[in-house]
């Protein structure tokens, strides 16, 4: 079984699907769709080519300093990109809510570093805990949209422990996959290290999805807190 291949297969499919959805989701016709999903598609293009030339390698790349800004950067300006264009800012409130909850189900694919982790290519606790929590959000996240999609207003406690949660898994798992990579700033110094998720196909997790639903995250919160604000201002 080539481990590898499967992984490029599933991780361009997550990628196809949750650029699809947010595309949709956001666009209010067929230009801006069209324009947010070529958007999107730019990136993943770029972490391909960063993970082909091996530009944040630890040998002769910029390592876990670079690996750290290719997570942090695209959500501060996905953040201060939405919030301050009107279109998208519109856009965002156009977007259901069960649409950005539904998007994490792709996170099932955590599976890939149980199986990575028992093939003895990537250490613990960094494979384990990142593997089982993206399960977990993933596994949960197609019911929760439902739930959300037919009776929101039951739904939005859940929402704020099940996005809490999905939110801490993935910084857990970027701390944990920054601390077991070689470099200065290791501090988990089990074999193998992460540095294979610098390469191909195996960035695009950090590099492109984690940062894409990450920044999900925050709009469901912002969300979550907006639908409560007229019940706070009619009191």
């Amino acid at each position: 079984m080539n481990i590898d291949l499967i992984g490029s297969i599933e991780l361009t499919a997550s990628a196809a699907i949750v650029i699809a959805a947010l595309s949709i989701g956001f666009g209010s016709n067929g230009t801006t769709r069209f324009r947010a999903a070529v958007g999107l598609s730019a990136w993943f293009v770029l972490v391909v080519i960063l993970a082909a030339t091996r530009a944040l390698y630890y040998e002769h790349g910029l390592g876990a300093p670079g690996l750290g800004i290719a997570v942090a950067l695209p959500i501060a300006v996905l953040c201060i990109v939405v919030a301050r264009i009107k279109s998208l800012r519109e856009g965002f409130r156009r977007v259901p809510l069960w649409l950005l909850v539904g998007v994490h189900t792709v996170r099932v694919l955590g599976i890939m570093f149980v199986i990575l982790y028992a093939a003895a290519r990537l250490p613990a606790p960094f494979a384990p805990v990142a593997g089982w929590g993206d399960i977990f959000v993933g596994a949960t996240a197609l019911p929760l949209a439902r739930l959300a999609y037919r009776r929101p207003a039951n739904a939005r406690p859940i929402l704020w422990i099940w996005n809490v949660i999905g939110l801490v898994d993935l910084i857990a798992a970027v701390s944990l996959g920054v601390t077991s990579s070689p470099g200065p700033q290791r501090l988990i110094f089990a074999e193998p290290s992460s540095a294979m998720m610098t390469t191909l196909p195996w960035l695009l997790i950090p590099g492109f999805l984690v940062p894409l639903l990450f920044t999900v995250h925050i709009g469901i919160f912002i969300r979550l807190v907006s639908a409560r604000k007229p019940a706070l201002t009619s009191a």
